[in-house]
């Protein structure tokens, strides 16, 4: 039972109950209007104590398609906490006004923080470095929705893996379901860390790392790209020598699986060609539509009027 619940983490959500979730999105995405007043009268706070433009208007537009409405802001000056107020006060307030809060801090374990003064469901919209449950969420509901499930998938992660959250929770999610073999496309110096990989390993899951991605892209089923960032190296010299393998171009598009999909957390800044958006196997825009399906669905089981 998801109702009254809080989602902090990914793993917060059985594998059952992800399932329940993915079922109702999909179900929303392909008659949406059967849903639009599901949660009239409920209301979503949206509690963003640092910018996002995706995250915060996916979650507005999905309350607003479920017929509910939204309050909140959109930057920590617009809210009491510049004034000094505490986290947890500001949570014990927002929660006896609204029934859902959806949250974003830049502080690691603020969202388990709020849950513990919240009166209502707390929503993790992402808390610094640490968690972004709903981007894992958005991710599995394209994949079920365009591969047909979760299990006996070759997935490649290409880019920045050292600090990508979206990146590790993926994995872990997706470590979660049968012959999935992992593909991890990175510089020496942002390679996966150490936790996941040794996560892997005793959870019996295959995986390898590669340095070069067109000389592993033959044998993806799925592409997660990321940006490499050129402020995570050391020296120019060496983001200089790598900075090119890590754009996907249609070069390499062409030594790809015809159904091959691909997935970008977004947003993107050069490591996807612009040409390659005309390519049908190019999700990404579509992940973003989906990810509001998402959130969607999970809004209506937390609230339990689904």
């Amino acid at each position: 039972m998801l109702k009254g619940r809080n989602l902090i983490q990914p793993n917060d959500l059985s594998v059952a109950e992800v399932d329940e979730i993915c079922s109702l999105a999909e179900q929303m995405i392909v008659d949406p209007s059967s849903f639009n007043d599901v949660c009239r009268g409920k209301i979503l706070a949206t509690l963003f104590f640092e910018p996002s433009t995706r995250t915060r208007l996916s979650f507005e537009a999905a309350m607003l398609h479920l017929g509910g409405s939204v309050e909140g802001f959109s930057d920590a000056a617009n809210s009491s906490t510049s004034k000094g107020e505490s986290l947890a006060d500001t949570i014990r307030t927002v929660s006896s006004y609204v029934d859902v809060i959806a949250m974003r801090n830049p502080k690691e374990g603020a969202a388990l923080l709020a849950g513990k003064f919240s009166d209502c469901p707390v929503i993790n919209a992402g808390d610094g470095g640490h968690y972004h449950p709903t981007q894992t969420l958005t991710d599995l509901v394209t994949i079920r929705a365009l591969k047909g499930g979760f299990e006996g998938h070759t997935i490649g992660f290409c880019g920045d893996l050292k600090f990508g959250r979206t990146v590790h929770s993926l994995a872990e999610a997706m470590s979660r379901y049968k012959n999935n073999k992992f593909v991890f496309i990175s510089p020496e110096e942002l390679r996966v860390p150490d936790w996941v990989s040794n996560f892997l390993q005793k959870a019996g899951i295959q995986f390898i790392t590669a340095e070069k991605l067109e000389n592993v892209i033959g044998e993806l089923d799925i592409l997660y790209m990321t940006r490499v960032q050129k402020e995570r190296f050391f020296n120019e010299q060496d983001y200089l020598r790598l900075k090119d393998s890590y754009i996907l171009n249609n070069s390499k598009m062409k030594l790809a699986k015809k159904d091959m999909i691909v997935l970008h957390p977004l947003p993107r800044v050069n490591e996807i060609a612009p040409e390659v958006d005309g390519d049908p196997r190019a999700a990404y825009f579509k992940q973003v539509k989906y990810g509001m399906f998402a959130r969607m669905a999970l809004i209506s089981k937390l609230l339990g009027v689904l």
